[in-house]
């Protein structure tokens, strides 16, 4: 199938420098990258993969519920995340942990929600966390979510003042399987309607669990954003250029006022959908083994050898994400189980007499049962 002429890529595969001719009005912003900034993008990536790894492994191990690994797609999430700017508002699926990471939510965090120790995982009002609202595992409805914080910054003038260091945008991510979801083309309409500042980040992973986005649409994905009237484009998902150059200008128009955008990162999840997912069931070795090719670490690496980075640098690196992995790993076996009242906690926003009566309800129930407890 020939390439859409309409794909934004910097990077080839084996991490060549040869911008598509759509990259070309994002060169300048990409040209002004320092090296300092593009081994940041290396080391985000290197980082979190070594973190997702030590994750299904935790799970595999019986200490996680349930794993969503995000191998294979870190640069769509590293470009895009270090696109936004500190006052942006940031809304992730549940597959997005270098994403949060980068605004400043602690891993350990998701690795409690994936326990189940937590309804959240950390609070996005705290400072701390950048702006980072938390992991949402029902498919599509964090575009609604999104889409009516983007609402309440048109209300409130937080945007579209002519000032970029005080005004703010959201970025919304979801999958290729979400786009079919009635949430994401409702939240397209109130964004269209009010013209939030908004970029929906559709990550097109390729599977939606076992259904193939061939099945899904007959038509790419990218081009249903400009059916609501916004400025849509499409991405090499696995080059992290591409990725943050594109999304650093879509979030800047949505700031300004210029409305929503949408992207999608054409990239694949190299590994299954979550840890209940046995993608061998379903997808072709020959596919997979095609796009571990287009791998974004190896590329990126290639790219930045050629401008003459050092071993030292990606020794350091290495050194970094084995110490993650290896803190993850320590700090998951020391957090224990869930204490009997966390589960009412937070539920509502103040004190609600139908906790308390679950609360002392749950208890009775406990007490019921020989030695006081189920």
């Amino acid at each position: 199938m020939p390439e859409d002429p309409a794909l934004i890529r910097f990077l080839e595969a084996d991490g060549t420098f040869a911008p598509t001719p759509a990259a070309e009005r994002y060169r300048a912003a990409v040209d002004a990258l320092s090296d300092a900034d593009l081994e940041t993008f290396y080391r985000d990536m290197a980082v979190i993969r070594a973190f997702d790894v030590q994750a299904t492994n935790l799970q595999r191990q019986g200490q996680l519920a349930l794993w969503p690994p995000s191998y294979g797609q870190e640069a769509a999430q590293v470009g895009s995340a270090r696109a936004a700017r500190q006052q942006d508002h940031i809304f992730p699926s549940y597959r997005e942990h270098v994403v949060t990471k980068i605004r400043g939510v602690d891993p350990i965090d998701i690795i409690r929600v994936m326990r189940g120790l937590t309804h959240g995982g950390w609070d996005p009002t705290d400072p701390k966390n950048g702006n980072t609202h938390i992991y949402t595992l029902v498919l599509g409805s964090q575009t609604l979510h999104a889409t009516g914080f983007g609402m309440g910054l048109v209300f409130d003038d937080r945007c579209g003042t002519g000032d970029p260091d005080r005004d703010e945008a959201v970025i919304v991510y979801y999958g290729d399987g979400a786009s079919s979801q009635g949430d994401v083309h409702e939240a397209m309409v109130f964004a269209a309607s009010y013209q939030t500042p908004e970029v929906f980040f559709l990550q097109n992973n390729q599977w939606a669990i076992s259904v193939p986005v061939s099945t899904q649409s007959r038509s790419p994905l990218y081009k249903r954003g400009a059916g609501y009237g916004m400025p849509s484009a499409l991405i090499d998902g696995n080059d992290v250029l591409a990725s943050w150059a594109v999304t650093r200008a879509a979030l800047d128009e949505a700031r300004a006022g210029g409305g929503p955008q949408a992207i999608e990162a054409m990239t694949y999840r190299l590994g299954a959908h979550t840890t209940s997912d046995d993608p061998t069931k379903y997808r072709p070795s020959s596919e997979e083994e095609a796009w571990r090719r287009r791998d974004p670490l190896a590329r990126m690496k290639a790219f930045l050898l050629a401008r003459g980075a050092s071993e030292s640098f990606f020794a350091d690196v290495d050194a970094e994400a084995d110490a993650l992995a290896d803190d993850i790993r320590t700090r998951t076996n020391a957090l224990g189980g869930l204490e009997r009242d966390d589960i009412f906690a937070h539920v509502y926003s103040e004190p609600h007499p139908l906790m308390d009566e679950q609360r002392q309800w749950l208890a009775g129930y406990e007490a019921s049962f020989e030695g006081g407890a189920s």
